[in-house]
């Protein structure tokens, strides 16, 4: 649908992110982000998330000298419920006491990306937000999941594109920003930047 104009790099290993950028036609490079996470604001989980996504975009761009006319893309995704974050589970007594806590309740999913272009020096930065209603799930449905092995890798534990969809009740907002990349508004701005073009049948 798309074609890439200037080179992207994805500063993530994750295949969710690169099925969904691959779902739109465009090519790029991965170039994972060594970036931990490890300190969450619960006040401001929006800047969280941008902030890391920032981090992650500025670390491979460092790794790769900052090489001209290039844009890389860093993505966070958190959960967050009330005013707790949730990110990655440690192990599986984290991964349970996470599902535990989010069975029969909504809670807030966001996922932040960043664009940066070092040479140029420009960035773009945004924070998109979703609702989750994850049902009410009895303890030994937790302890079946826990045994995929799904949601280890997962912020709040879970997948919704995966064995974990059935756990998700409903979704308000983006689909593609619970999976980990709000498609729609990344897209926007891939677009307005010139870093894709669509793709006609002549081209």
């Amino acid at each position: 649908m798309y074609r890439t104009k200037m080179p992207l790099v994805l500063a993530s290993a994750s295949p969710r992110r690169r099925e969904l950028l691959g779902l739109i036609g465009i090519s790029f490079e991965i170039r994972p982000s060594e970036i931990e996470e490890s300190e969450f604001n619960g006040d401001d989980p929006a800047l969280t998330a941008r902030s890391y996504a920032r981090k992650k975009a500025e670390s491979v761009a460092r790794q790769e000298g900052d090489r001209a006319d290039r844009w890389y893309l860093g993505v966070d995704t958190i959960v967050i419920l009330g005013r707790r974050v949730m990110g990655k589970p440690a192990d599986r007594d984290q991964a349970r006491e996470f599902l535990s806590t989010l069975s029969g309740r909504q809670h807030q999913v966001i996922t932040a990306y960043c664009l940066l272009r070092p040479q140029g020096r420009e960035l773009v930065e945004k924070a998109i937000s979703s609702r989750v209603k994850i049902r009410a799930m009895a303890s030994a449905e937790i302890e079946a999941y826990l045994d995929t092995d799904e949601p280890y890798d997962k912020a709040g534990a879970y997948a919704a594109q995966g064995v974990g969809a059935s756990l998700v009740e409903a979704i308000e907002g983006s689909y593609t920003n619970v999976v980990g990349l709000p498609l729609a508004e990344l897209t926007t701005d891939l677009l307005r930047l010139g870093i894709i073009e669509p793709k006609t049948g002549h081209g």
